[in-house]
């Protein structure tokens, strides 16, 4: 599961307390609320699903896979489909392949996704073996649903856009500066980036 409220607060307390800029952003924006998805296989392949698609899209595919294959959508079982089945359900070619690496992996134990490393780095390093998955999937998948505290996607577009209005920068700061930024905020970074996209979705400051 991903963080609580209570973990978030906790965090959001700890990094205020050391950074002025992110005490006036958090007293103007409030708390966010948590983001969490399921821990396992089908949070996987439905990020799969919805990569370059739109929310809907993505939606009226996860549907038509429902019906398909059931709603625990075993791996064996998507396995088992063939190209045109896929096809009809909305999965482009290149998703079905992303797609079946996902489940043969699972499948054959290669990730185990119940017991993925305890540190971060090794367990992104395991996640990105899957085709289709990169850095930024992993890490979201580590933040949303393990809750791990320190993940920071400093690629993340809205993170890197939050970051900069948090501090109140001239131009969005590109990856690099973003990670340098947020160093002294360790071990409490999940909870930064949760803040960041609260701050860009909701939160003029």
């Amino acid at each position: 599961m991903g963080l609580s409220a209570e973990q978030l607060r906790t965090g959001m307390d700890a990094i205020a307390s050391r950074e002025p800029a992110m005490a006036r952003a958090l007293a103007h924006a409030g708390y966010p609320p948590p983001r969490i998805s399921p821990r396992g296989y089908r949070t996987l392949l439905r990020t799969i699903v919805g990569q370059q698609v739109s929310v809907a899209s993505a939606a009226s595919v996860w549907a038509k896979l429902e019906l398909e294959l059931g709603a625990e959508m075993n791996p064996d079982d998507l396995l088992s489909r063939d190209y045109d089945t896929l096809r009809a359900c909305g999965l482009s070619r290149q998703k079905q392949g992303y797609a079946r690496s996902l489940c043969e992996l699972v499948a054959r134990g290669e990730v185990d996704l119940e017991h993925l490393p305890a540190d971060d780095e090794a367990a992104i390093a395991e996640l990105t073996r899957i085709k289709g998955i990169g850095r930024w999937s992993a890490e979201i998948y580590l933040l949303f649903a393990e809750g791990r505290p320190d993940i920071w996607p400093a690629g993340d577009l809205a993170v890197m856009a939050g970051v900069g209005r948090i501090l109140g920068l001239p131009e969005r700061p590109d990856e690099k500066q973003t990670r340098a930024v947020a160093a002294d905020w360790r071990p409490w970074r999940g909870a930064a980036a949760i803040f960041t996209w609260h701050i860009y979705n909701t939160a003029a400051i």
